[in-house]
């Protein structure tokens, strides 16, 4: 037997504890099947018990001595973060910023690949035209740096945050993405900036250039964000492998999601290569369908095969990986919208796929 997986698990809000769930009867089957071992430790972070604990009045959010504690798993298994009763973006920066920015988990890896025709809200697309990973830097960009205000409220207001890049926040998620490139059988990798008017990202052109030079087997290309959204739109199939700041790659990659199905099958990986990393799925927490076993759970499904590739259980990752895609590709699932299966049962039909393969 395989080494023993610690995993943290943080259900996070609403929808979340749903999901994870049954994100986590898959990961047991797995364990089951493929002969691997794992721990979890559960943490209660999130609005509920940031209210619990005084909201307002210092309420806890993420505790250092519980952040310190979760880094030492191998593994975080993240649901959802977000609820109306706190100030917005509170508990998000608090619970994903802190992990993604004080963990150092600079590579935002979100693969987008479309299992069934019917999927796809684009005419004429089939699964041959959507599949491709975007890596979006995770650490840097307008979304870390507080935001300034003067005059708060008065009629000469201004409010800035900066958008700010390092070189070397720069070049480790572009040869994180060359390396990637090179994993894949079309070796293409397109950067997607604004540097014609941002011009702080011309970092990331003349990285990309130098960087370029050591992996002469990879086809490189040039988008600007702007046209790069029209292209995920009109031919998805020009992209294999892209690469882009935190901002736009929050944007180009919710498109993507919607273009492979929707974000009830969209997972993400926060990763440091090497290290503890956390995985999720895209979704918000969709407050309003807390409890009520309707959020479709197979993003968190797919998240959970990624945490297994990043431990090293790659034929479980794999297993995974195709029962979704077979499942999708079946006429037992009647639509990916939230309520059109409840969330238990959608579980039970990846664990169906799963079993099958395993036993056939």
């Amino acid at each position: 037997m395989s080494k023993t997986h610690k995993i943290a698990i943080l259900a996070g809000d609403g929808i979340g504890p749903e999901v994870v769930q049954e994100g986590l009867r898959v990961l047991a089957a797995a364990s089951d099947q493929f002969d691997f071992s794992y721990e979890l430790t559960d943490y209660p972070y999130g609005t509920d018990h940031w209210l619990a604990t005084g909201g307002e009045n210092g309420g806890e959010i993420f505790p250092d001595e519980a952040f310190a504690e979760a880094q030492q798993h191998d593994a975080l298994l993240l649901g959802a973060i977000g609820d109306p009763r706190a100030p917005v973006g509170l508990i998000e920066r608090g619970v994903i910023g802190k992990l993604r920015w004080e963990g150092g988990l600079y590579i935002n890896l979100r693969p987008i690949k479309l299992s069934a025709e019917r999927w796809c809200p684009l005419k004429d697309k089939t699964p041959a035209d959507v599949d491709m990973v975007i890596i979006r830097e995770n650490t840097e960009d307008a979304y870390v740096f507080p935001p300034e205000f003067t005059d708060k409220g008065g009629p000469n207001e201004t409010a800035s945050q900066p958008m700010k890049y390092t070189r070397m926040g720069t070049e480790r998620v572009i040869r994180y993405a060359f390396e990637v490139a090179m994993t894949r059988p079309r070796k293409q990798l397109t950067l997607i900036d604004k540097a014609n008017a941002v011009r702080a990202q011309d970092i990331y052109t003349r990285v990309f250039d130098e960087v370029s030079k050591e992996y002469p087997e990879v086809k490189t290309d040039h988008a600007y964000i702007d046209a790069a959204c029209m292209w995920m739109v009109k031919n998805p199939e020009w992209f294999d492998t892209a690469v882009t700041t935190n901002l736009f790659g929050d944007i180009i990659t919710d498109l993507g999601a919607m273009v492979q199905g929707g974000m009830g099958v969209a997972a993400s990986g926060n990763i440091n290569p090497g290290h503890f990393s956390l995985f999720e799925p895209i979704h918000g927490s969709m407050p309003k369908a807390t409890g009520k076993n309707t959020a479709n759970p197979v993003a968190t499904v797919n998240a959970v095969a990624m945490m297994l590739e990043h431990l090293g259980e790659n034929e479980a990752a794999a297993a995974i990986e195709s029962a979704v895609e077979r499942l999708l590709q079946s006429d037992r699932v009647k639509g990916l919208k939230a309520g059109v299966h409840s969330t238990s049962e959608w579980g039970d039909m990846v664990l169906a796929e799963l079993n099958a393969a395993v036993n056939a």
